[in-house]
């Protein structure tokens, strides 16, 4: 094994893991409007669909969506779809969102969590992207790919998570503060629905 490579694919990983992205720009807003446990719970679904992708990259079924441009179509609209339909969901749900701090339900936890799942598994450029990355770090000569694949695949969501986690945390701090002010649960509705729709459009034509 070479650990200098998994160390490079950490590295790397943490890098991107940080950049301004749909992701982690959802797991912000998710932790500013409801509280850092949302954020962690939109974490760990986004989390569980990069399983599902190392999944598909170890059985070589990401190489068989990339080539097939019509299921990589379907699968692009349908994510899109499911991110306008959320928009409209938070649009309809009210003249503001509810600040953290303020009685929550639980089952949104569990409703947060598979938003972050379905987003990332409907996402076709997560399975092209987990494609074109993970190749270049495999890291011996004796081992299965599919055994590398899933180790770099572990080593991605660890990393991942800790960003990511890191990020819902601190932001679910400011929300704290956000409470004092009568209008932030209007805007933090709005910026939701916004952000659906870019990360759809984003889908669409990026």
């Amino acid at each position: 094994m070479n650990y200098e490579i998994l160390l490079a694919f950490s590295m790397a990983t943490f890098v991107l893991a940080l950049s301004p992205g749909p992701d982690n720009i959802f797991v912000l807003i998710q932790s500013i409007s409801n509280g850092k446990k949302y954020g962690l719970a939109v974490v760990a679904g986004l989390m569980t669909g990069c399983l599902v992708h190392t999944t598909l990259l170890a059985f070589g079924v990401s190489a068989i969506i990339k080539n097939n441009p019509s299921i990589f179509t379907f699968i692009k609209m349908f994510g899109a779809a499911y991110l306008l339909y959320l928009a409209v969901m938070v649009y309809r749900g009210g003249d503001a969102i509810s600040i953290a701090g303020e009685t929550k339900n639980k089952n949104k936890l569990g409703s947060l969590y598979k938003q972050g799942f379905i987003m990332n598994v409907l996402n076709p450029k997560v399975t092209i992207f987990f494609l074109a990355f993970f190749p270049g770090f495999l890291f011996s000569d004796s081992l299965s790919n599919v055994i590398q694949f899933y180790t770099l695949g572990f080593l991605f969501i660890v990393v991942s998570s800790l960003v990511f986690g890191a990020i819902a945390v601190l932001s679910g701090q400011i929300s704290n503060f956000l409470t004092a002010n009568k209008r932030t649960g209007c805007v933090l509705k709005w910026i939701q629905v916004i952000v659906f729709i870019g990360i759809a459009i984003y889908l669409l034509i990026g």
